[in-house]
């Protein structure tokens, strides 16, 4: 299914900027009457037809919306490290978006050797990754904190640090992690979390867990964490 991203929405017709309008109608090769699908970023995918073949500002009639499409039961808020390689990160990113997380927030801690993100550049691949992946909910990409501002802000979700030091007792995400719950997972940079940035987060109520027995970098940790828990939700649903 090809769908393209109409944030601005409104009312039975849209008008597709020059890039979506010159993919869809020069690489694509559509006519009109085509069928077309939208998503506005927002929970619904819009169906409709080409109106206006124009290459320029190609004209979509809108013929049917279906709301909260693909929502899930849960949600999840992934804080991780930036990478001192931008493209692993953007990478990671991008295959995060395609699994399934709501929000993403790069931390700033002890051992981060890369302090700020391609926020223009990150925030495109994330449009890109949820169109490819059809889905009508846009990732929620925030500013850069330091692992303290983020530890001590007040949420609702299951509260998970991945890391690994052995001298803490870590526990698998399966035995922790209630499916249908909205979870918040902390994924740390090359050279990990410290002792005492791992301390912190515990005390503040963080569980301490791991990801199987290999060790991952940075980038991976973060895709397997995504990963395990839209597994584990979608066998819940089974």
């Amino acid at each position: 299914m090809q769908v393209f991203y109409a944030p601005d929405i409104e009312g039975n017709t849209y008008i597709l900027d020059k890039q979506e309008s010159r993919h869809l109608i020069k690489v694509l090769r559509t006519k009109k009457s085509d069928p077309v699908k939208l998503i506005d970023g927002k929970g619904n995918l819009y169906e409709g037809i080409i109106a206006i073949p124009d290459s320029e500002r190609c004209i979509i009639k809108i013929s049917n919306v279906i709301k909260e499409f693909g929502k899930r039961n849960y949600r999840l808020h992934l804080a991780v490290s930036p990478l001192k390689n931008p493209e692993r990160f953007e990478w990671m990113i991008e295959k995060c978006v395609e699994i399934g997380v709501d929000e993403i927030t790069p931390i700033i801690c002890q051992n981060s050797e890369k302090k700020t993100i391609r926020t223009e550049r990150i925030n495109k691949i994330i449009i890109s990754a949820m169109k490819q992946s059809v889905k009508a909910y846009i990732t929620l990409l925030h500013q850069p904190v330091t692992f303290e501002e983020l530890i001590n802000q007040k949420s609702n979700h299951t509260c998970l640090i991945a890391h690994c030091n052995r001298q803490f007792e870590r526990k698998s995400i399966n035995t922790v992690y209630n499916t249908g719950s909205d979870v918040l997972i902390l994924i740390g940079p090359e050279g990990d979390f410290t002792e005492k940035e791992i301390s912190i987060a515990i005390n503040k109520g963080f569980v301490s867990v791991h990801l199987g027995a290999s060790r991952l970098r940075t980038e991976t940790a973060a895709i397997a964490a995504c990963h395990s828990i839209y597994f584990m939700n979608q066998l819940s649903e089974e």
